[in-house]
């Protein structure tokens, strides 16, 4: 008599993606440290200022991984179109309660504590792409569609923050974050190939022309054209709008196989806020070049996990949802690394769970913890 043996189902969780999150967001916080103690002496007269600051939000960070992982991520689905919502009111509020700084009204604040809406937004539009290109279905063969569903949402939640919040990085990553899902959506390619050519035709032509400008040296009325233009040939504006940039480079150049952490010279007040968007410059010169690619590296891994999940989720909203998040950390590590070394123009870009920055923290890794979600609903037979 034959027995037939039924399969067991077991459900997978991905432990590298945890292991590697632990790491770099503790990695971060070592940096943290490091770069910030002498500003936040001068400042504050406490040297463990800013560390204690994004301990504390780091922590309430993985209690939101936690949260997100027990949550089946279906839900999002439901409430997508309302956290969509409450995100763009939230981007409204900054019209009447937003705190400016250089030039850019960007947070709102509760005593010491911030909020960046437009990193709220971003989650909020990963959901909401997700669940659009679930519910227009077959259609998503046709082309308008998929860029109807990039503009009205990716598009329009960029315009918000670019208008009300002038903030032209995180608009250009909300914005990126959509059209990279709705790539994925879209069972062609060929399309998105002769847009991404026409972009570089245009970044190039844009190039040629500043280059032609730059010659006569002079800063323009234009905030975003000085920036380009500063990007061209930083060192002729040393002294001012290029300093953060020279100083960078600098550091970048010092580091040689690494000073030793703590031991930098440039976060000594000459890289403004080196806790913030231009860390990866102290971490080249503290740790080295060997240091700075072994970061990278750590971020790759962290990606292709990531992407392993997105491959093998069990269905379309799972793998958009995982997507979204990769194409978020991915587009925010690519950018902050080119700022600081000079690629492109300098803009506020974050380094993702190394920068300093509560909110920044506190969503990525409830982004990380959706993605564990997804993980633990791979079945595995055997």
């Amino acid at each position: 008599m034959d027995r037939t043996r039924k399969k067991s189902v077991k459900r997978y969780f991905d432990y590298s993606l945890l292991f590697v999150t632990i790491f770099i967001a503790g990695f971060g916080l070592i940096m943290i440290y490091s770069t910030s103690s002498y500003t936040a002496q001068m400042k504050f007269g406490n040297a463990q200022y800013y560390f204690k600051k994004q301990l504390m939000f780091m922590l309430l960070g993985f209690a939101a991984m936690y949260v997100a992982y027990r949550i089946d991520y279906h839900v999002w689905h439901k409430l997508a179109f309302p956290i969509f919502i409450c995100a763009s009111l939230l981007v409204f509020a900054l019209i009447p309660f937003g705190s400016e700084a250089n030039g850019a009204t960007r947070w709102i604040r509760f005593g010491s504590i911030g909020v960046q809406p437009a990193d709220v937004c971003k989650p909020a539009v990963i959901m909401m792409v997700s669940s659009a290109v679930c519910s227009y279905g077959t259609k998503l063969k046709k082309f308008r569609y998929v860029m109807l569903i990039c503009i009205l949402t990716g598009g329009v939640e960029a315009a918000l923050v670019f208008v009300i919040s002038n903030n032209m990085s995180s608009a250009i990553i909300i914005f990126l974050i959509a059209f990279v899902q709705t790539f994925i959506a879209y069972p062609g390619y060929k399309i998105y190939v002769a847009l991404t050519g026409l972009a570089a035709a245009g970044v190039g032509g844009i190039y040629a022309w500043l280059t032609n400008m730059i010659k006569g040296g002079n800063m323009t009325e234009s905030f975003r054209l000085n920036r380009l233009l500063v990007w061209i040939n930083p060192e002729n504006y040393a002294s001012d709008k290029g300093f953060q940039t020279v100083q960078a480079l600098y550091a970048i150049g010092s580091g040689g196989l690494g000073k030793g952490l703590g031991k930098s010279l440039q976060k000594l007040g000459y890289i403004p806020e080196s806790q913030n968007d231009m860390i990866f410059s102290i971490i080249c010169e503290e740790i080295g070049l060997f240091g700075a690619i072994f970061v990278i590296i750590v971020f790759g891994v962290m990606l292709w996990r990531i992407a392993h999940v997105a491959q093998n989720a069990p269905d379309l909203f799972g793998t958009l949802l995982v997507s979204g998040v990769f194409a978020h950390i991915a587009i925010q590590v690519v950018l902050n690394i080119a700022v600081v070394t000079n690629f492109i123009p300098n803009t506020g870009v974050s380094l993702p769970f190394i920068s300093y920055g509560g909110t920044s923290e506190t969503i990525l890794l409830a982004e990380i913890g959706l993605v564990l979600n997804v993980s633990s609903k791979i079945r595995l037979e055997s």
